[in-house]
């Protein structure tokens, strides 16, 4: 394996040396470089490096070292045979960031972090939509994606795609499965048969054929690690499947922090600006940063996020990825019938300080009533009680709903138990930093087809 060491001066060189000499012998190291972090205790100057027998590239700035020895001696492992005081937990961190995203082996005495593999199965351009957690919005950004991309908004796309969704989830099916939602009408009633028949009827791909009304593919997975690799999934065979259509860009949809484990030309990342900052700028968090094309920062408002709060989360955003394009996002509902002058009962996984800007929006800008929200979708007994109440006590003309967790096994089915309607409900994102959203998106997707077209020439 060619291989780059990582090396300090806080050890005596003899002791580096043998170091070295007992990686060749124990792995079979082929040793074609090295990077100076840093410390002099041991060391009386960087030329003393020279008895190595190694070139040694060094900076001040560690990771900008590690960056041009990556670019200089394409190595397939960097092995770190530094140490405190030189690096500590969090530098590792931030080396193991670097490494990984550069599709390179990291490992030490005691760890080993392996560059995620992406098989490179897509005909098409192609672009990932992952999540820098659960419940950040990727679904919604996907489904949006495919609208605009597909001529489907009030939007004119600089080109003009069929597009199709290949999703991943904890309750996908055991084979991929194709629903085509630009041909089948995903009414409450095909969605309960759905239920009925064993399936979980709220799977992403459920959602995207309702919302995105496009081809969508629904795909397992299980596990998930730090950089986001999947311990089992069946997405390959989705994107294979995937192959087999008339579509001319193919959409790969993340699952919690988890990324399909497919090859793409665009990442297109979601964070959301509630999250913890040290999540997205600590661990392995910069990984899914430093790989994205386009990052929409969601939920960028109060009480979620304040203004300060959104700002700082897109400074370490844009400081860990300068590249990248940055989009603060809000998201609204939208229905998917009509509810203007209709009374309400409204069911979502929005979290319960959201629920007055929430229900704000449906009353003034939609013109309907809402008589009672549950924020209890994920959690089933919960759900079964605060709706059974509003269904008994006082009835709405509609149940509005999101397509997730209990949305049709519980929710659908009560509705349907007692005579109520049910309308379904989309979440649409929306720049509020005066961005245009849907021309980053064909900027996102002009670069898939520039990068697509460039791999498929060489």
């Amino acid at each position: 394996m060619r291989t780059v060491v990582l090396i300090d001066g806080e050890h005596y060189l003899p002791v580096t040396k043998a170091a070295l000499d007992d990686l060749r012998t124990r792995e079979g190291a082929d040793i074609i470089g090295a990077v100076f972090l840093g410390g002099m205790e041991k060391i009386g100057d960087i030329s003393d490096l020279d008895v190595l027998g190694i070139p040694v590239v060094h900076d001040e700035d560690m990771l900008q070292a590690v960056r041009t020895a990556l670019d200089r001696f394409r190595p397939d492992v960097v092995f770190d045979l530094s140490d405190e005081p030189v690096v500590n937990y969090r530098v590792r961190f931030a080396l193991a960031c670097q490494i990984v995203a550069a599709g390179v082996t990291y490992r030490g005495a005691d760890f080993r972090f392996e560059s995620p593999v992406y098989h490179a199965i897509p005909c098409v351009p192609s672009m990932t939509v992952l999540g820098s957690g659960k419940r950040v919005g990727k679904t919604a950004v996907a489904a949006h994606i495919a609208r605009l991309l597909s001529g489907q908004e009030d939007h004119t796309p600089a080109r003009r795609f069929h597009p199709c969704i290949v999703t991943m989830g904890r309750g996908g099916p055991p084979e991929p499965q194709l629903i085509r939602g630009d041909q089948v009408t995903l009414t409450p009633e095909y969605l309960l048969k759905e239920a009925d028949a064993g399936r979980h009827a709220a799977s992403d791909h459920y959602e995207d054929a309702l919302t995105a009304r496009v081809p969508t593919i629904g795909c397992r997975r299980c596990g998930g690690g730090m950089a986001g690799v999947v311990f089992h999934s069946v997405v390959p065979e989705g994107a294979k499947l995937a192959n087999t259509l008339d579509c001319d860009l193919q959409i790969y949809e993340g699952s919690g922090a988890s990324v399909p484990p497919i090859a793409t030309d665009v990442w297109v990342l979601t964070v959301g600006a509630h999250q913890p900052i040290d999540e997205i700028t600590g661990y392995l968090g910069p990984y899914r940063v430093k790989r994205s094309d386009l990052i929409l920062l969601t939920m960028c408002e109060p009480p979620g996020a304040d203004a300060e709060k959104v700002e700082r989360m897109a400074a370490a955003l844009a400081d860990i990825n300068p590249a990248a394009r940055i989009v603060r996002t809000v998201f609204r509902p939208r229905p998917l019938g009509d509810v203007a002058g209709r009374s309400l009962f409204y069911v979502t996984t929005a979290p319960p300080a959201m629920g007055d800007v929430l229900v704000h929006d449906i009353e003034t800008r939609l013109g309907a009533k809402v008589t009672g929200v549950s924020h209890s979708l994920a959690k089933r007994p919960r759900l079964r009680k605060e709706l059974g109440d509003a269904l008994t006590k006082n009835p709405p003309d509609a149940v509005l709903v999101e397509v997730k967790a209990a949305g049709i096994d519980v929710a659908t089915r009560m509705a349907h138990e007692h005579g109520v309607e049910v309308i379904y409900v989309d979440n649409i994102p929306k720049a509020v930093d005066g961005q245009d959203l849907a021309g980053l998106v064909d900027d996102a997707a002009r670069l898939a087809v520039e990068r697509f077209e460039a791999r498929r020439r060489t």
